[in-house]
């Protein structure tokens, strides 16, 4: 009874701007994001079978691309999780993860440099070498044979947006 835990970097987003976005937890994708990151989203049905939860980061960004994985790939609603938000400490994500039931599919959808931080703290170190920075839209996908453990899992897959796209064929 394996634990898959993915890794989804939200897609792109408005770029800053105070004027419009007081709050940076406010800024949304944009509509050009928006129609990029439906095909990536199909194409990870392509590597995931199921996810059983799905936590994502309170901030629009976030939470809109966890909406579109819902939409286009089948994913269940998101749950909030603070600890997946951008100013949140990579070790509170950690702490989640480990409370989880070791026999599920979760995805954690959320911002750089965090889940890049994230993934590399718990793969094998001999795997955090096939981690490059998450761009916009990317996932990876690694797997523990019980529950969480730093550096204990295995990297399966990291893929860029543009390599989800070609996955929906």
């Amino acid at each position: 009874s394996a634990m898959d835990v993915i890794l989804v970097r939200h897609a792109i987003a408005e770029k800053r701007d105070a004027s419009r976005w007081p709050e940076d937890a406010l800024r949304p994708l944009t509509d050009h994001g928006r129609e990029r990151f439906a095909p990536a989203a199909r194409g990870i049905t392509e590597l995931v079978e199921r996810v059983d939860i799905v936590l994502a980061s309170p901030y629009v960004r976030a939470w809109q691309t966890a909406d579109i994985l819902a939409e286009e790939a089948g994913w269940p609603e998101p749950d909030v999780c603070t600890e997946l938000a951008a100013h949140a400490p990579v070790t509170d994500a950690l702490i989640v993860l480990t409370r989880l039931p070791s026999d599920i599919t979760v995805a954690c959808i959320g911002h750089e440099p965090n889940m890049t931080i994230l993934a590399q703290a718990l793969v094998r170190p001999k795997d955090a070498h096939d981690l490059g920075w998450f761009k916009k839209g990317g996932a990876a996908h690694v797997r523990f044979s019980k529950g969480v453990v730093v550096g204990g899992g295995r990297l399966l897959w990291a893929c860029t947006p543009k390599e989800l796209r070609q996955l929906d064929a």
